[in-house]
């Protein structure tokens, strides 16, 4: 069997997934967390914890991409980076107050069981991971040291975690990592997918002790709405056409690097956009026919931007079409901000107009292309035997 027909048979297994729905809690906490402070100082957090988060949540991609979670070590050592992800989880409201310590405890556990699992990949995956499991754990120590220093070099520490992360991905021997890419791109889209359910739910329980009249109902299916353009621009085809490129892409360091780049720091923003339009949605619940603050409807159009502008790089890097249609749809977005401060409704209904516009005209070609193809063959089928 060709390597690359082996590759795309290996798919996401049901414990994985379960470690995706522990993950994804974080996502809930961040948006509790900046709906009730919606503060730049917050959103700052938000950002760092989220980064030093999701690159442990792309480690443990890359690591079941090598090592199987096939034996019952394997499986225990998975439970327990789960419940390192959770004790995290748990303390993201406080990671920069009482509870930092915590999380940095947690934090290190999640990085040492990362480190200990690759021990068990083939020699190659073994080989790279001889520099960047160190500098994980160097990371995290920063981050655990932050929960005991004080103003401000508790932010110094958590700024400089995620910088050595990064230097790591570029230091070691990227190339080294073998790349399933069936199974790393499904991974990547169930988190994404999930992320994008757990946001309803984080908006849902904003609804509680709301009357549910006009107002109300209409926040709630436009923020659906809203949540299915997410998926749309996601998972209409240009899941499967990424997965061929990465596929395709043949060079080990070129492929590697494109995994990184691509499904690593390309979907922060996605994530990043899912919880601000989350806090955004949140805040015109009871709100849905007076004007927005500033904040709210920042958060509201600042959310989808970003999302939009995170697969717009995610496509770019690929070579997939859709670049501009989502660069569009960030622009035109932010532009309903202001619409937003006048009446919160108003904001709600132009994003989902916004996006399906910049969706269907994306597709357009492809519609009339299938068309052409259609009647064509309808053309050569029809014509009597001679």
């Amino acid at each position: 069997m060709p390597e690359e027909t082996q590759q795309s048979s290996v798919r996401v297994s049901t414990l994985e997934l379960f470690f995706d729905l522990v993950f994804v809690f974080t996502i809930t906490q961040l948006t509790e967390t900046l709906a009730d402070h919606l503060t730049l100082a917050t959103f700052g957090d938000v950002m760092l914890i989220l980064a030093v988060v999701w690159w442990m949540y792309s480690g443990y991609a890359w690591l079941t991409n090598a090592v199987a979670p096939s034996s019952t070590t394997r499986r225990t050592l998975l439970l327990t980076g789960m419940a390192g992800f959770l004790v995290m989880a748990l303390a993201i409201p406080a990671a920069f107050d009482e509870y930092g310590w915590l999380f940095g405890v947690s934090y290190l556990v999640v990085n040492l069981v990362h480190a200990a699992l690759f021990r068990q990949a083939d020699p190659a995956a073994r080989a790279a991971m001889r520099l960047i499991s160190p500098m994980n754990i160097l990371a995290a120590l920063l981050v655990l040291a932050g929960g005991f220093l004080p103003e401000p070099f508790r932010h110094l520490c958590w700024v400089a975690a995620p910088l050595i992360q990064i230097s790591a991905g570029y230091l070691h021997r990227i190339e080294m990592h073998p790349i399933a890419a069936g199974h790393f791109v499904e991974r990547h889209g169930l988190v994404v997918i999930v992320a994008i359910g757990e946001s309803i739910i984080a908006i849902g329980l904003g609804f509680r002790d709301v009357h549910l009249g006009l107002g109300a109902i209409l926040v709630a299916v436009l923020g659906l709405c809203i949540a299915y353009y997410l998926w749309w621009f996601y998972f209409a085809g240009d899941d499967a056409r990424a997965e061929h490129v990465l596929a395709h892409t043949s060079d080990p360091f070129r492929r590697a690097r494109l995994a990184l780049k691509g499904w690593g720091y390309a979907h922060y923003p996605m994530l990043l956009g899912i919880v601000v339009l989350a806090v955004g949605v949140k805040k015109t619940v009871g709100h849905a026919f007076e004007e927005l603050h500033w904040d709210a409807a920042i958060a509201l159009g600042g959310g989808v931007a970003l999302y939009a502008l995170g697969h717009a790089w995610f496509l770019r890097l690929l070579g997939l079409r859709g670049v501009p249609h989502r660069l569009a749809c960030a622009a035109l977005v932010l532009a309903t901000i202001p619409l937003g401060h006048m009446l919160a409704i108003a904001q709600l209904a132009a994003i989902p107009i916004i996006m399906s516009a910049m969706a269907i005209t994306e597709d357009l070609p492809e519609v009339r292309r299938r068309g052409s193809t259609a009647i064509s063959t309808f053309g050569r089928t029809s014509e009597p035997e001679l």
